[in-house]
C-alpha cells in the first residue's frame, strides 16, 4: 500500500484530499497545527494519524508522495526537509485532478460567496436523481456528513472551485487544475486581499478559468451580478443564466421574505414551488443556481424538487448548536461583509422582532485587513447587538488591521450601546451572559475554531447541545 503524507492535513480542502486518497486505497498521514471542528473530528473519524506540528521527522518512514497545503510556505521545517531530501510533492489541486477529476465530468462551483452550499446543493440534487456523484466540498453537508467522497464508477464529479492560491510553488487559483465540463458562476466580489492586490486581479483568474471550459461544455451564470455578466463575454462555450432580477432562463420568485418558501421558473413559467428549511434570499441564490446545473443536464424536475426540500443545509452555515434558556446558537462561516450581510438579513426575516446578537471574530486574511472597514457597519445593521474581538496582527501593520474600535464606534453612532469589543471568546460569553434572555439569537461568525466559544458558551447557559 502506498504511502501519502499530507502537509497542513487540516486545511478544509486538504482534509478532503486525504479522505479522498485514503477511500482510494493510500495509507494517509498528516500534520498540522492549530486543529479545530469540523475537520479535526472529520480525520479522526476517518483514523487518519495526525502530527500536532511541523517536524522533519514526520516524514520517517519516506512517503511515498506528500501534498503540500496552500498555506505551508518555504521556512517550514517539514517542508524544508522535503526539499532536502528530494521526496516528491504534489499541490492538492494537482493530485486531485490526477487521480479523481481526469476522464470524468466536473461540475466546479465558483463564487466569493456560497460555493460550499451550492457545492452541496448540487451533489445532494445528483444523489437524489440515483447518480451517486463524487464530490469534492469545502465543508461538511449535513445530509452526507462527509465533505469528500470518491466517484467510483460515476462520471459525475462536484468540486468546490476555490479561487484562492494553489501552493507555495503554484501561485494560480486552485479552480485552474479542474478542468470543469460544468461551470457555475456564482458571484464575484474582491476578497483574498493577501493574495490578489486588486478587484482586476481576481477578474482575470476568472476569465483563465472560462478558457478551460470546452465548446461542449455549460455555463451557468448568476446574471444579476454585473461581474459575473462582465466575465462572460470571454466564454467560448454556451452559457445559461439565473437570477432573482431578470427574465433569464432560469429565475426565482420568493413567495416568503425569510426565502423558505419560493418558485422557480424556467422560461418565465412557474416549473416547481419549493418550500424548504434554508433561509435567506442568498439561500434561495444558492439553490437556483443548483437547480440550473441539474435542469440543465437532463436531471427530472420531481428530483430537483425532492433534492431541494430534503436538504439539511453544511455544517456551520448558519448551523443552529444549540438551544438553552430558551436562547438559541447558531455557527456561521461568515468572513465578508456581503455573507455577513445576507446571514442577519436572513435570519431577521425568520425571526422578525426577537433579538438578534452577531459575535465576530475577524480571523480571515482579509477580514483581519481594513480594506472592508467602511462596509462592515451596514453589514452588521440587521443585528441588535455586536460583540468583536480584536483580529490578530499575523505580520500587519497596525494600519493595515481592521479597527475594531472604530468599527463599534460606527455601529454605536446609530443605535448607542449596541457594539462592544473584547480580547476573546472568554470575554465575549462574559459580555453576552449579562446581556441573554429568552427569545434571543445568538450568531457566532468566525471562519475558525474561536477558541471553543461555542463549548464555552453552552456550558455557561447550562444547556444540552442539539443541532451538532
Amino acid at each position: 500500500m502506498k504511502h501519502l503524507h499530507v502537509i497542513g492535513v487540516c486545511g478544509t480542502a486538504m482534509a478532503g484530499l486525504a479522505a479522498l486518497a485514503q477511500e482510494s486505497g493510500w495509507r494517509v498521514t498528516g500534520s498540522d497545527a492549530g486543529v479545530y471542528p469540523p475537520m479535526s473530528l472529520f480525520l479522526a473519524s476517518r483514523g487518519i494519524a495526525i502530527q500536532d506540528g511541523f517536524r522533519a521527522e514526520n516524514l520517517e518512514p519516506a512517503p511515498d508522495l506528500v501534498l503540500v497545503g496552500n498555506a505551508i510556505s518555504r521556512g517550514n521545517p517539514e517542508l524544508e526537509a522535503l526539499l532536502e531530501r528530494g521526496l516528491p510533492f504534489r499541490s492538492g489541486a494537482q493530485w486531485l485532478f490526477e487521480h479523481v477529476l481526469e476522464g470524468r465530468h466536473p461540475v466546479v462551483v465558483t463564487g466569493t460567496h456560497g460555493k460550499t452550499t451550492t457545492t452541496s446543493l448540487t451533489a445532494w440534487l445528483w444523489e437524489q436523481a440515483g447518480l451517486a456523484p463524487g464530490f469534492m466540498i469545502g465543508g461538511i453537508p449535513l445530509d452526507f456528513g462527509v465533505g469528500v467522497r470518491f466517484p467510483g464508477a460515476s462520471p459525475w464529479v462536484m468540486v468546490e472551485g476555490d479561487e484562492y492560491d494553489t501552493a507555495f510553488f503554484d501561485k494560480r487559483p486552485k479552480f485552474l487544475h479542474y478542468h470543469p465540463r460544468t461551470l457555475i458562476l456564482h458571484n464575484l466580489e474582491y476578497d483574498h486581499a493577501d493574495i490578489y492586490p486588486d478587484m482586476e486581479a481576481i477578474r482575470q483568474q476568472f476569465r483563465l478559468l472560462l478558457r478551460l471550459v470546452p465548446a461542449t461544455g455549460l455555463i451557468l451564470a448568476n446574471g444579476d451580478d454585473p461581474e459575473i455578466r462582465a466575465v462572460i463575454k470571454q466564454a467560448h462555450g454556451p452559457v445559461i443564466q439565473y437570477g432573482l432580477e431578470g427574465d433569464y432562463p432560469f429565475a426565482a420568485r420568493l413567495d416568503r421574505p425569510d426565502g423558505r418558501a419560493w418558485t422557480l421558473l424556467r422560461d418565465g413559467e412557474p416549473l416547481l414551488r419549493i418550500e424548504w428549511t434554508l433561509l435567506g434570499r442568498h439561500n434561495v441564490m444558492n439553490g437556483l443556481a443548483a437547480s440550473a446545473a441539474a435542469l440543465s443536464r437532463g436531471l427530472p424536475p420531481e428530483r430537483v424538487r425532492a433534492g431541494l426540500e430534503s436538504f439539511q443545509g453544511v455544517a456551520r452555515r448558519l448551523q443552529l448548536r444549540f438551544e438553552a434558556r430558551g436562547i438559541a446558537v447558531y455557527d456561521d462561516f461568515a468572513h465578508h461583509p456581503t455573507a455577513i450581510a445576507t446571514t442577519l438579513a436572513g435570519m431577521r426575516e425568520a425571526v422578525g422582532p426577537a433579538r438578534i446578537w452577531a459575535v465576530v471574530e475577524p480571523r480571515s486574511n482579509t477580514m483581519r485587513r481594513r480594506i472592508h472597514q467602511d462596509r462592515l457597519p451596514a453589514a452588521l445593521a440587521a443585528a441588535d447587538g455586536v460583540v468583536l474581538t480584536r483580529p490578530a496582527p499575523r505580520g500587519l501593520a497596525p494600519d493595515d488591521l481592521l479597527d475594531v474600535d472604530l468599527l463599534a464606534a460606527q455601529i454605536n453612532a446609530t443605535g448607542p450601546g449596541r457594539a462592544v469589543v473584547v480580547d476573546g471568546a472568554p470575554q465575549a460569553v462574559d459580555y453576552l451572559l449579562k446581556g441573554l434572555g429568552s427569545g434571543d439569537h445568538v450568531v457566532i461568525m468566525s471562519n475558525g475554531g474561536f477558541g471553543g466559544i461555542h463549548d464555552r458558551l453552552l456550558e455557561a447557559l447550562g444547556g444540552p447541545a442539539s443541532g451538532e
